[in-house]
């Protein structure tokens, strides 16, 4: 899935300082120094740091579902909800800007949920099922930590792989 605003390079230079910084601290002026590229280039195809930032996070949450193998979508979507949690800018987003994430959950649908729609009902067949998968996975993904104790994360992350096997057969 490619953006009209797409720009690799612009979009590392933001994943650095978003890093580096959190979402509130970056400007893109900073992003622009970092990229090497004039602030009218940046500006030309992002009004503002949120709707850049919402595109280095579709790009980076899509490469990790592409990296999915979805012959065995049970074990696939455990494998991303790993790799999602473990991503440096999930984990960064979550511990500065977790507010960020919100229009996602409550409101909208974003190009990220979208793409790994797609990926889904291609997997698992169906429309309904891809979306309460991903309901399932996302709520694995986000809360999660907040169940730890006494059980351990790979212990949540096999009751999920349970859950899937149960539903999907």
């Amino acid at each position: 899935m490619t953006s009209i605003r797409h720009n690799d390079g612009v979009l590392d230079a933001a994943r650095d300082c978003v890093l580096a910084y959190g979402v509130r601290r970056t400007t893109l002026t900073d992003v622009a120094r970092r990229a090497g590229v004039s602030r009218m280039t940046i500006y030309r195809r992002w009004p503002d740091v949120r709707t850049l930032v919402a595109d280095l996070m579709t790009r980076e949450w899509v490469r990790v579902v592409e990296e999915l193998d979805m012959s065995d979508p049970v074990r696939a979507v455990v494998e991303g909800v790993r790799g999602l949690r473990s991503h440096p800018l999930w984990r960064k987003i979550v511990e500065a800007d977790p507010e960020l994430l919100l229009p996602y959950l409550l409101d909208r649908r974003g190009a990220s949920h979208e793409a790994i729609l797609e990926v889904l009902e291609r997997a698992v067949g169906d429309a309904g099922r891809a979306r309460a998968v991903l309901l399932v996975a996302q709520s694995f993904l986000l809360s999660a930590p907040t169940m730890l104790g006494p059980v351990t994360m790979d212990e949540l992350d096999g009751e999920l792989t349970a859950l899937l096997e149960a539903y999907l057969g």
